[in-house]
């Protein structure tokens, strides 16, 4: 079993609703472990949590059980074909602020036994930048920011940028530009914010490449099936791997320095 503190946490995260960032995470976590991750990937969504539906998959609970004490988490992972263990809906860790000491160490306790599980965590943002956002995306070792082409998506990922530098995270922050017309339009929209965030922030935002706009991702959330299975061929899939692969090839999937749910269990401590 590994060590927890050897697990790798990357919180996804957008500034608006509707640039398909919990697609993407969900597709990325399958690419992962397919590579040989050991992923886990928490709908941490307080308010729209829709990775289940997204898989068609039935779920048998979520944190707020877990908390309750109705259920324990392995009774609430959802274990996908793919290998990822998906925890869906984790709208309970905002009740951490109301738990008793025994609780709260009961819920930490089963959230670091799935890092010590995991290579990887993967954690899907609601979109915003409210508390809860900023909350676990600052707890992660790494941020993707997942934009969009149009004008308000490019302003509404530089606002999470924006709170995060704010927020002193010291984490590595990178965009990600989805539905990309071609690979000029997606370089213009990372140059464009990395340059305006190095200006203004004094941030640093790292690359994380594009994935081009594809019809067969459509057809795929249609199926509820994920796009890199049902076409893994198409460019969207193609996109996606690339930044899997480099995910995997070092510096992003370096060994954190603490437990993301003890970073977590300690905003309400």
């Amino acid at each position: 079993m590994q060590d927890a503190n050897r697990t790798q946490t990357i919180a996804i995260a957008s500034g608006k609703g509707g640039v398909g960032k919990s697609n993407l995470a969900l597709n990325l976590s399958i690419l992962l472990s397919a590579a040989g991750q050991r992923v886990a990937l928490i709908d941490a969504d307080m308010g729209l949590a829709n990775l289940d539906v997204l898989l068609d998959v039935e779920v048998r609970g979520n944190l707020s059980h877990v908390i309750s004490g109705a259920r324990s988490l392995q009774d609430v992972i959802v274990h996908l074909p793919s290998g990822v263990q998906l925890v869906p809906g984790a709208s309970g860790l905002a009740r951490l602020a109301h738990l008793n000491e025994f609780q709260r160490t009961h819920l930490l306790r089963e959230m670091m036994q799935l890092e010590a599980d995991n290579d990887v965590i993967m954690i899907d943002c609601g979109a915003g930048i409210g508390p809860d956002v900023t909350h676990f995306a600052t707890a992660a070792d790494s941020v993707i920011v997942v934009t969009a082409p149009e004008p308000t998506a490019v302003t509404d990922g530089y606002a999470v940028i924006k709170v995060l530098t704010q927020a002193k995270y010291g984490g590595a922050m990178s965009l990600l530009v989805n539905f990309a017309a071609d690979r000029q339009e997606a370089r213009l929209t990372y140059a464009r914010v990395a340059d305006v965030a190095r200006q203004f922030l004094g941030a640093r935002v790292l690359d994380a490449g594009y994935v081009l706009d594809d019809p067969k991702v459509r057809e795929a959330v249609r199926r509820r099936e994920p796009f890199v299975l049902a076409y893994p061929k198409c460019n969207a899939s193609r996109c996606l791997a690339a930044l899997a692969a480099k995910l995997c090839a070092g510096g992003s999937l370096a060994p954190q320095r603490q437990s993301f749910f003890r970073k977590v269990a300690n905003w309400f401590a």
